[in-house]
Formats: C-alpha cells, sequence, structure tokens
C-alpha cells in the first residue's frame, strides 16, 4: 500500500498564529490570568483567615487563663484572712482540757470539718511538712533543732500548717529544721598521764 504524501501547506502556521490572535483566543488567556489572580487572591485570603483564627484561639487562651487566675488570686486573699480562725480551732482541739464536754468536742470537730471541706472545694490543700527537706517556697524556718535521726535541714516540726492552691502558696509552714548535734572533741588521754607514763595523782 502506497501512502501518499503531501506537500506542507505553507499558510497552515499563518494560520495558527492568525488563530491564536483571534478575538476568542485573547478573551481564553483574559480569563485564564483573571482566574490565576482569583486563585491567588483566595489563597492569601485563606492563610490571613486561618492566621487570625489562631491569634483568637490563643486570645480565648490567654483570656481563660487571667480569669483563673483573678479567680484564684481572690480566693487566695479571702481563704487566707481565714485561716487564723481555722488555726484556733486546731489548737483549741489539740489543747482540750480533761473532762471537756463531748458535745461541745464533736461539735468544734464538725465546724472544723465543714471549713476544711469547703476550702479544700476551693483548690486548698496543706503543705507537706514533717519530714520532708526544706523548701523556701513552701515552708519558713524559724528555728532549728538537734537531731541525730534526721539529715540536716529536714523538717522535724511544723509550727503553723501551711496551704496552697495548685501552684500558688497561699501561707507558708512555719517549720523547724534538723541540725547536727555539735561533736564534743575527744578528750586526750595524754593529761591524765604523768611525763613517765604513769596516772597522774
Amino acid at each position: 500500500m502506497t501512502i501518499r504524501k503531501y506537500p506542507q501547506d505553507p499558510h497552515e502556521s499563518e494560520r495558527g498564529r492568525e488563530t491564536a490572535d483571534t478575538p476568542a483566543a485573547k478573551e481564553t488567556a483574559k480569563l485564564e490570568g483573571k482566574i490565576a489572580e482569583l486563585e491567588a487572591a483566595a489563597a492569601e485570603a485563606k492563610d490571613r483567615y486561618m492566621r487570625l483564627a489562631a491569634d483568637f484561639e490563643n486570645f480565648k487562651k490567654r483570656a481563660r487563663q487571667e480569669q483563673l487566675e483573678t479567680i484564684q488570686h481572690a480566693s487566695a486573699e479571702l481563704i487566707n484572712r481565714l485561716l487564723p480562725g481555722l488555726d484556733d480551732l486546731h489548737k483549741a482541739l489539740d489543747h482540750k482540757p480533761k473532762g471537756v464536754d463531748q458535745s461541745w468536742l464533736k461539735g468544734v470537730e464538725l465546724s472544723v470539718r465543714k471549713l476544711e471541706e469547703a476550702f479544700t472545694a476551693h483548690g486548698l490543700e496543706a503543705i507537706d511538712a514533717v519530714g520532708k527537706h526544706f523548701d523556701p517556697k513552701l515552708h519558713e524556718a524559724v528555728g532549728h533543732e538537734e537531731s541525730r535521726e534526721h539529715p540536716e535541714d529536714t523538717v522535724v516540726s511544723e509550727l503553723r500548717r501551711g496551704y496552697r492552691i495548685r501552684d500558688r502558696v497561699v501561707r507558708p509552714a512555719l517549720v523547724k529544721l534538723a541540725r547536727r548535734p555539735d561533736e564534743l572533741p575527744a578528750e586526750s588521754s595524754s593529761g591524765s598521764e604523768s611525763a613517765d607514763g604513769n596516772p597522774k595523782a
């Protein structure tokens, strides 16, 4: 089978150029450029929206944190004013006289328990002190006690209970710290003998 080859039309390339220059082709190119501009604008608007959304979310978090801190500060101030009354009730229970009326004692114990429950509901908790190593953020040292049983600067007694609300210290605990007793210098045996090795008279 013979394939006939036709000579290339010299006007074909010119017709292609004319097609590209037609009003329809120009309008298509114009629309494509407009679409590209709109897509770029849409991408920029989306990026701006995402940044604004992230900023707003961070703002809400900061606002919630500031509100929580304000509430905690107000609660801490109020509780700090009420703690001396709780201290007095604890002292009354710790030093109750012999033969005290049991109904009165139970009434005081109930009052203490209710007050402590109310404080706990607001996040108040007692600070661990006795047996703990001294922490200046939680404890306030007011003295020392000699002890061979505890390491140096261990809290051995608590004079006033400390409290905190989460990480905020409402009142540090007043404590006494352990201190190793001073070792007595060893007595020299040479002083009990004379120069010739015999005991002194």
